[in-house]
């Protein structure tokens, strides 16, 4: 299984500076002259500075100079699991010959290896064979191979004999440069000096350089108004400091190199020569059965009408089969999704027995349970939006309208019973209403139990077909990741495949990602590269905004006093004002009153409430209604429920 190559990943879009300029450089000599340049190339860097980047644009770059390459993009978790999944199927032998057909082979996350005998073994004997037949490999990791733990020696040196090099934490000029690359892209325009103020700030990567444009982004469209420096310092927590170094003009981007066909030059060879020694048509018909038998489809149907003297109507023969081909894709992709190895059946290579694809497909799709949807308890219109929610709540229209494209991820920050699964679910429920949606919305610990009955059922790839065919992921609670190392890398892989397909992704937490423990660095650093908005303690107007709900739904008669009273008392959460309005209402009932600004002191501040009476009171004693005298003292004014009386037995 491979992943395709990010189209927004080219060099084109890369902005390079110092730090990254000798990886870049590398990436282009490599792509230029794929297996005789610098092989293997190793590039590392920390999470979020650009290696996977690079890593694509070295296949965008050599597939625009030569399109006829085979060129194959694949984390090493991604190579290990489908090393298991041919092993598993007595395909061993065919797998390696797959990569060892690899004309540039693009392998990331390979600090993976650690404690991976077996696969260190199997890449050792891929990189051999891939060099001595003058193939390309590039590799990426987030340690210099020498720091990758329990790394066969034989890996280090081959992997050392190329190339080895490093991208650094970007300099001040060229987080300007970002900056202003990225506003430019999201349509964003900011006052003089604004992303200056923030590049001062050494961040340690770029998404979280990303995350903190997202927040000036969100709160430049919350305010309506241009952000300005002071702003920009209270909004990202930058302290104030003279002096400020120049910034440099971002590097003019170049444009992209077309796209060319797979096959373009390939079959124009093929065409010039058949065609010079036989019919046109027969040049035609044979130019489809090179091309389609090169991408592995079976050509029986063409290879029949060259036994045809003059077959009728070729060109509209070979126009039905290419239609069945791309049937065929795209059935096979669909199947990739929800269960990535029924998607390598022979099935889906046969033009010939479409319908035996068809039923293929057809029995994976109806097996694919959809994963967990949203709670329709939680419907968008019922948030209530005050200057405590505000930024989160626009960042969620925003998501709505365009999800996977203005932020992404979206971790929503607060303390409990403030609104963030009700958000959560809200923003779940409006995604469901697009076309096609397939949104996966529940919390951490159930996803974390769905991957432990997936693996001790055996289902681990049934699992993840489960999740990528999600168009938005929405986690609940986040940070109940914490120490769960198979969860946070099956996730992490999840993430990347989602954000490269534009998906959303959306999770919950109750601080900042980066104060959570027990969190992996590369999740960390992926939520913080999105935008983290943060839900406060409500303000006084959103909790006037939530009584006004609750008394409403209680029947309770709203008086200004007692909206004012309850509104001006300090509230730590949403749901704390729930529990209030409950406990107003019970004692209103209890002593037959209604609720009043009163009353609500009296319950809230421990102050003795009224107590009713029809008669008449004297100092200690009270004259009854219908007659006759009672002490205070000798009346029993707070009677046990029936549950609680002890009944003696008469003697």
């Amino acid at each position: 299984m491979t992943t395709t190559l990010n189209p927004r990943f080219t060099f084109e879009t890369f902005v390079v500076g110092a730090a990254n300029r000798l990886a870049v450089t590398a990436g282009r000599t490599v792509a230029e002259n794929p297996g005789s340049a610098y092989n293997p190339l190793f590039i590392y860097s920390g999470s979020g500075l650009g290696k996977t980047h690079v890593l694509m644009a070295v296949g965008h770059a050599a597939k625009a100079i030569a399109a006829q390459l085979n060129i194959e993009y694949l984390t090493l978790d991604e190579y290990v699991e489908a090393f298991h999944a041919a092993i598993a199927a007595g395909q061993g032998d065919a797998f390696r010959r797959r990569f060892q057909n690899v004309d540039v082979l693009l392998v990331d996350d390979v600090q993976f290896l650690t404690n991976r005998k077996e696969m260190q073994a199997e890449l050792l004997r891929l990189t051999e064979a891939l060099q001595q037949s003058g193939h390309q490999i590039v590799l990426a990791s987030d340690r210099p191979p020498a720091e990758i733990a329990d790394l066969d020696e034989r890996l280090i040196s081959r992997f050392s004999g190329g190339l080895v090099v490093d991208i650094g934490i970007p300099d001040y000029e060229t987080r300007v440069a970002i900056l202003r690359r990225k506003a430019e892209e999201r349509g964003s325009s900011f006052q003089p000096g604004v992303l200056e103020t923030v590049a001062k700030v050494e961040y340690p990567n770029v998404r979280e350089l990303m995350g903190a444009l997202n927040r000036l982004i969100a709160f430049q469209a919350v305010n309506d108004m241009p952000i300005n420096e002071e702003a920009v310092r209270k909004v990202l927590g930058i302290p104030s400091a003279a002096g400020s170094p120049t910034a440099a003009s971002p590097t003019a981007a170049s444009s992209p190199a077309a796209s060319a066909d797979e096959f373009s030059q390939f079959l124009t060879d093929v065409t010039a020569t058949v065609g010079k020694a036989v019919e046109a048509w027969r040049a035609r018909v044979t130019e489809a059965v090179m091309r389609w038998e090169g991408e592995g489809y079976r050509t029986g149907r063409l290879e029949k009408l060259l036994e045809q003297e003059t077959p009728a109507a070729v060109d509209d023969a070979i126009a039905a089969y290419v239609q069945d081909v791309e049937r065929l894709k795209a059935l096979e992709a669909e199947v990739a999704v929800l269960d990535p190895q029924a998607a390598g059946d022979k099935v889906f290579r046969d033009p010939d027995h479409m319908d035996q694809a068809e039923a293929a497909a057809a029995k994976v799709r109806d097996g694919a349970a959809p994963p967990p949807a949203p709670s329709g308890a939680f419907p968008f219109d019922s948030f209530l939006v005050g200057l405590s929610n505000e930024v989160a709540l626009n960042a969620a229209r925003d998501v709505i309208a365009k999800p996977g494209k203005k932020y992404n991820p979206v971790v929503i920050v607060g303390r409990s019973g403030l609104g963030k699964t009700h958000l959560l679910n809200a923003i779940g429920l409006e995604l469901a209403k697009k076309k096609n949606a397939v949104v996966a919305c529940l919390s951490t610990q159930q996803f974390v139990d769905e991957l432990i009955a997936a693996i001790d059922g055996n289902r681990v790839d049934w699992w993840r077909a489960r999740y990528r065919r999600a168009t938005a992921l929405l986690l609940d609670d986040i940070q109940l990741l914490a120490g769960k190392e198979r969860t946070q890398q099956e996730l992490f892989n999840l993430f990347n495949q989602l954000v490269d397909a534009d998906r959303q992704l959306i999770f919950t937490a109750p601080a900042h990602p980066n104060t959570l423990e027990g969190l992996e660095e590369r999740i960390v650093s992926r939520l913080e590269g999105g935008l983290v908005a943060e839900i406060a303690d409500p303000d006084k107007e959103l909790r006037r905004s939530v009584l006004e709900r609750l008394l409403t739904s209680q029947h309770v008669s709203i008086e200004p006093a007692l909206l004012d009273y309850l509104a001006d008392r300090p509230i730590d959460s949403v749901r704390s004002l729930t529990g209030i309005v409950q406990r107003l209402v019970e004692a209103a009932a209890a002593q037959d009153a209604p609720v009043t600004a009163g009353l609500a002191r009296d319950v809230l501040e421990g102050a003795p409430a009224p107590r009713r009476s029809t008669g008449l009171r004297t100092s200690g004693i009270v004259v009854s209604s219908a007659g006759g005298v009672r002490s205070r003292e000798k009346m029993v004014w707070d009677w046990p429920a029936s549950g609680d009386r002890v009944i003696e037995d008469l003697r």
